[in-house]
């Protein structure tokens, strides 16, 4: 008896490591796609950072959002719950996390919000359950680090709004919305966008990777690092000075993100800091001096961010963009 419990053990060992081995070998190639959402299904909405505590009428509103859309909700545990500057304990945020991601019944797991934190449960999660049995992980900002995370295991990830978006002016978020659904429900996502002069022309098609800036420069040097060889990266940013943003893209640089990089898109650089001495130039210019050696395209005001018109993106998708300086431009994701 004792022999057949081992060998189990052992044999059911294996099967985690080859899918873990073939995530690993997917971020070379195809990304796993998560199954997309269908009337009935339920999302568990999450709290991996940042305080709720004073936001649970918003909650509600996601909640009754989702619920419009024929899905159930069900809250994490702890999402209401405060430690110190976190929604609650390290502890408590992995266990409400793992609990979502071990779940079978729960089909997508939405953060509330993001503030900081979500780096602090990485390493506590288990992602076995996860790898066999992928899951839609939404959000922004903070949850870049799971992003990244998720990414370098072989998923893709919904870069879209969170439940404290429901906060924002309706007027302001009805492209959100539209966007958010199409990504949870599996229909096409392509964007026109009005082209900006300080847009660098271009095509290129690659997979699309990042998320916040400040997040991708912290995972650097990790296990959670991104690699962008042929990829096209989407940066954003709030309340930091322009020599911060220099300093981040620099160490991004330095890191090699830009030597195999296909694009660029460049979304809400939102609440820039004043300083003392003054930058000298435009954020756009800013961001061009850092890969003026590099010729791929880039493309500027993407409206995703830390503003009210926030479109969803998928993480690990193909994506094909066209950029010019007037006119129109184009970024279309392959299904």
């Amino acid at each position: 008896m004792k022999v057949t419990k081992l060998f189990l053990i052992a044999f059911l060992s294996l099967i985690i490591s080859n899918n873990q081995t073939q995530a690993q070998e997917n971020t070379k190639s195809e990304l796993i796609t998560p199954p997309y959402l269908q009337k009935g299904d339920t999302i568990a909405i999450v709290a991996p950072a940042g305080i709720l505590t004073d936001r649970k009428d918003v909650i509600d509103q996601a909640k009754e959002l989702a619920e419009s859309w024929g899905l159930h909700v069900v809250y994490g545990k702890h999402l209401f719950d405060t430690a110190g500057h976190f929604s609650a304990t390290d502890e408590e945020r992995a266990e409400d996390f793992q609990k979502a991601m071990d779940n079978p019944n729960i089909k997508a797991i939405w953060a509330g919000r993001g503030g900081y934190g979500t780096v602090r449960i990485l390493d506590r999660l288990d992602y076995s359950k996860f790898i066999e049995s992928p899951k839609w992980v939404i959000g922004y900002s903070d949850i870049t680090a799971l992003h990244s995370h998720l990414n370098t295991l072989g998923y893709e990830t919904i870069h879209g709004m969170m439940g404290t978006s429901m906060g924002d002016d309706a007027e302001k978020i009805v492209e959100t919305l539209k966007s958010f659904k199409k990504s949870l429900f599996g229909e096409k996502l392509s964007y026109s966008l009005v082209s900006v002069k300080e847009n660098r022309k271009g095509t290129a098609k690659g997979k699309l990777i990042g998320g916040n800036l400040s997040l991708l420069a912290s995972m650097l040097g990790s296990k959670s690092q991104m690699n962008a060889d042929d990829k096209i990266l989407f940066i954003e940013e709030v309340g930091e000075y322009k020599y911060s943003m220099d300093r981040m893209l620099q160490s991004l640089k330095r890191a090699g993100f830009f030597e195999k990089c296909k694009g660029i898109i460049v979304g809400d650089i939102s609440k820039i800091k004043s300083n003392t001495t003054k930058w000298g130039s435009s954020m756009e210019q800013l961001i061009l001096d850092v890969i003026a050696e590099y010729d791929f395209p880039v493309l500027f005001n993407f409206p995703a961010g830390h503003e009210p018109d926030n479109r969803s993106l998928i993480f690990g998708r193909t994506i094909e963009m066209n950029v010019t300086k007037v006119g129109i431009s184009t970024v279309v994701f392959n299904e």
